[in-house]
């Protein structure tokens, strides 16, 4: 058990409407057996886009700044201006240590991980800075990003 946060990427396929022309096949195996799918009622495909465990501080940010304080497991959507936001604070911080209480503090919590200022705290940082930064890129065919946490 732990704090586990998700940031998937939803696209809009809308096959399930004729005058789109979608076509393709879907050719999905999941333990050796065939996973059936039709792909004309297909409207939407969720992508796992970036995953945090026990990454408090990024945790926070969600809460406070996408979640209007609300923490509680639901599944919210991140405007691609919000995660430049986070990445542009996590490197704010990774170049001054000293800004890591005011912008990213450490969040407590049940199952959260650990609160200290250290260098596990600054890795989680990095990699949010890795996991972003093709975002404005990676939103051209995208029709959302939803962050959702549980513990």
């Amino acid at each position: 058990m732990g704090l586990d946060m998700y940031l998937e990427k939803s696209v809009w396929i809308g096959a399930n409407y004729e005058h789109n022309e979608v076509t393709g096949i879907i050719d999905l195996k999941s333990k050796g057996k065939l996973v059936k799918v039709n792909t004309n009622k297909v409207k939407s495909i969720i992508e796992d886009y970036a995953y945090w465990r026990k990454a408090n501080q990024i945790h926070g940010w969600f809460v406070r700044n996408v979640q209007d304080g609300q923490d509680n497991c639901a599944r919210y959507y991140v405007s691609v201006e919000q995660m430049e936001e986070l990445v542009d604070t996590c490197l704010k911080v990774l170049a001054d240590h000293s800004l890591a209480p005011d912008l990213l503090p450490a969040q407590e919590g049940f199952f959260f991980g650990n609160a200290k200022y250290d260098e596990y705290y600054f890795d989680d940082l990095r990699a949010t800075v890795a996991m972003l930064k093709n975002i404005k890129a990676d939103s051209q065919d995208a029709d959302g990003f939803y962050y959702y946490a549980s513990w």
